[in-house]
């Protein structure tokens, strides 16, 4: 029997845009669904188009999930953290959703031996990495 931990972000009507983005950085498999896919389910006819729920299934430990918000009040974002021993694939990771982001602590060895780097990306989205293991410093 297995576990799992999944994110869940919530957008204010740009989840379709995230997830894609998600997509063509972690590659993966990507499912979306809008209300509309649901038969509209109460929503307003001009937000029907938005994303009711979407995920991204990367591979067997990585799976992101998200949807629009009914209301810009029920967004509350926390941080995804992405970590493991595959330096090259988190390298990759950490440049591609930096870009058009920021860049808040650089992919570089941390106080504790491991590289480690933040970012926040172009949707507003806080990431930590971290390269563990007998990965090669950053």
């Amino acid at each position: 029997m297995t576990t799992r931990l999944n994110p869940y972000l919530t957008f204010d009507g740009d989840a379709r845009a995230a997830m894609e983005f998600y997509a063509s950085v972690l590659g993966g498999d990507l499912n979306v669904m809008a209300f509309s896919d649901m038969g509209g389910m109460g929503m307003p006819e001009d937000k029907q188009h938005l994303v009711m729920h979407s995920d991204l299934t990367v591979n067997d430990g990585v799976l992101l999930m998200a949807s629009d918000a009914f209301d810009s009040t029920a967004i509350s974002n926390g941080t995804v953290s992405l970590s493991g021993d595959d330096g090259d694939t988190l390298r990759a990771w950490f440049a591609g959703l930096a870009e058009g982001g920021t860049v808040n602590v650089p992919l570089e060895v941390a106080p504790w031996g491991d590289p480690y780097g933040q970012l926040t990306d172009k949707f507003g989205i806080l990431w930590m990495f971290n390269i563990g293991g007998d990965a090669p410093a950053a």
